[in-house]
């Protein structure tokens, strides 16, 4: 197992925690998409699905900002997610969102160039389309009403294939529905940060290169809205079929390789 360290940063507006490792001297940034609990929880399943990228690179995985407040927007996010990197002395990454983590990327790459070399989105989208905003609405409406088990199991089913649900369906809402009143909060907080989002124009200033990965089979932002960024951009896309979904940047055997293939052309 790869070393890490799990650190934060202090902005003059707040804290944001990350993981390290991998020791290259260019900075590889990952932005996870919505969750019900913080994936620096899995740092070492974070750690062992990018051990390749360790070789070549400092990782970084950033979480959402320690402190938010309801009404906060993913234009504040990404924006203290922007100033964490600068914090830490990061130019030139190569960046990876997926989902929501996509759409903060966006806002990052179109507001800060400096910060990005390369961009790769993943599953994400630039606007929420009516049967992604009718999903959120359904997971906040859950929340809620604290039926976390129940928000757990419809979470996972739009997420990922239905041999990975089977498989792993269970034991992820074992894990999942413990969620304390705290994490159920931030959840909301995160998933309302997206209302009535809308970048298609701010995504236009993005000048780095850019790959969109999405899945046909996408049951939480469409296949779609990956279309739509690519059309946006005039980037690269490659979409997955049948079976993967939503999650196939955890589930499809090659999607790591994809990455490190954009990066690579034409060198690190």
């Amino acid at each position: 197992m790869e070393k890490y360290e799990i650190v934060s940063v202090t902005t003059d507006t707040n804290k944001i925690d990350y993981i390290k490792f991998g020791s290259g001297s260019r900075a590889f940034v990952i932005i996870p998409g919505l969750s019900l609990k913080s994936v620096i929880l899995s740092a070492n399943a974070v750690v062992s699905a990018y051990s390749e990228f360790a070789k070549h690179y400092t990782c970084y995985l950033f979480d959402r900002p320690q402190t938010m407040q309801m009404g906060v927007t993913l234009f504040d996010i990404a924006e203290e997610t922007a100033k964490a990197m600068s914090a830490l002395d990061i130019v030139g990454a190569d960046l990876f969102g997926t989902s929501q983590g996509g759409m903060i990327a966006q806002l990052i790459a179109a507001r800060n160039p400096e910060l990005v070399r390369k961009l790769v989105l993943g599953s994400s989208a630039a606007r929420i389309h009516p049967a992604a905003a009718e999903t959120i609405d359904t997971w906040c409406c859950l929340a809620d009403l604290g039926r976390v088990e129940e928000l757990c199991r419809d979470f996972i089913v739009r997420m990922y294939t239905k041999d990975f649900a089977d498989k792993y369906g269970d034991m992820l809402v074992k894990m999942l529905s413990d969620c304390t009143e705290e994490e159920l909060n931030r959840f909301l907080i995160s998933a309302h940060a997206m209302d009535n989002l809308n970048i298609t124009g701010e995504i236009k200033n993005i000048k780095c290169p850019v790959l969109v990965l999405g899945a046909d089979n996408d049951h939480v932002l469409s296949a779609d809205a990956s279309r739509e960024i690519a059309l946006i951009l005039g980037c690269d896309i490659y979409l997955y079929s049948d079976p993967y979904g939503h999650a196939v940047y955890d589930e499809a055997p090659d999607y790591k390789q994809r990455l490190l293939d954009f990066y690579s052309k034409e060198g690190f």
